[in-house]
């Protein structure tokens, strides 16, 4: 089998092929531009082994993994714009850079893009391979409603969010990789082995990324850490934290949420400094490891030889024991 360095090495030469109108140029140049962002590629990269796994050749699920990286750059313009982020991956992203008009658009062709390549599949598994892409897009939506619905509310409990963060990132993943196995050839056991092995490695991915927010290194992580705290994005931290501190700290908690002017460099440090007080980074890490080993379970009951599953297993270790 490949590893993921092969695979994503060739799924980008095959990403750069793809073939795009030229008229009106506003619609399509957005969707080259938020594309040549780059990115870890997880998500088709699990997909084209999903399929290995089962037929031996990554390529019969090229169509399906170009699908699942089109949906997912879709999903992010359309969250830019919601969550008015003027920056994605170190650079502008479409609606800063040309409108929300236009981003709006652009996200809504690459939908359209990623369910045509989606669809070639054979006739025998197009309808579940389509029925698993339909699914998730509705999930995927779903917790998106979700996290803009909490963005308003203190009274999120931990699982609201962890099911939250399950439809807005596990599901994707997990599909990713049923696809995958579908087109190459699996039962639908071993295809539902593989979903619920992809959203717990989603879940504890999705966990990382709050955990690296905050306590990230800047030299590492790329970038300045405490953007949700600034944003004041309910993540496992703060909704943990709300949980377990006592009134006196959840009181200061909520109030530097509330503040609109204090410095930022404040509010981090002293966000920071409650989340330290009552260990919720050590609960994040807890909840991470559970949902890895939930993920490592599920990828132990399917019948493959194990040096084929140390494949997925690798990519595992990467998504979830990251600095970045």
């Amino acid at each position: 089998m490949k590893n993921y360095e092969q695979l994503i090495e060739y799924f980008e030469e095959q990403l750069k092929t793809i073939k795009y109108k030229t008229e009106p140029l506003e619609l399509y140049s957005p969707i080259k531009y938020t594309l040549s962002f780059g990115g870890k590629r997880i998500r088709p990269v699990t997909t084209l082994m999903g399929c290995e796994l089962f037929c031996g050749d990554y390529k019969k699920a090229l169509p399906q993994a170009i699908a699942i990286e089109l949906f997912h750059n879709f999903t992010l313009i359309h969250d830019d714009i919601m969550d008015n982020a003027p920056i994605r991956r170190g650079k502008e992203t479409v609606f800063k850079k040309w409108n929300s008009n236009i981003a709006i658009l652009s996200g809504d062709t690459l939908f359209a893009l990623a369910y045509q390549y989606a669809q070639q599949a054979d006739k025998d598994i197009l309808h579940d391979t389509l029925s698993v892409f339909n699914e998730t897009a509705i999930e995927v939506c779903e917790g998106q409603q979700f996290d803009l619905n909490y963005e308003t509310s203190n009274n999120v409990t931990v699982q609201q969010y962890i099911n939250m963060i399950r439809l807005k990132t596990g599901v994707l993943f997990g599909a990713a990789l049923k696809i995958g196995a579908l087109i190459g050839g699996s039962s639908i056991t071993e295809a539902n082995l593989l979903y619920d092995f992809g959203v717990n490695i989603g879940l504890g991915f999705q966990l990382k990324d709050d955990l690296l927010d905050t306590y990230g290194n800047e030299g590492i992580f790329g970038k300045k850490t405490g953007g949700d705290i600034i944003s004041n994005k309910k993540t496992f931290l703060f909704i943990k934290a709300l949980e377990i501190a006592n009134d006196e700290s959840k009181r200061e908690l909520l109030a530097l949420y509330d503040s609109k002017d204090i410095d930022p460099d404040i509010k981090i440090t002293s966000t920071k400094d409650i989340f330290t007080k009552f260990k919720v980074d050590i609960a994040a890490n807890l909840e991470i490891d559970k949902y890895f080993a939930a993920g490592m379970e599920c990828l132990e009951m399917l019948d493959l030889a194990p040096e084929k599953k140390q494949y997925l297993k690798d990519v595992a270790i990467k998504m979830i024991d990251r600095n970045k």
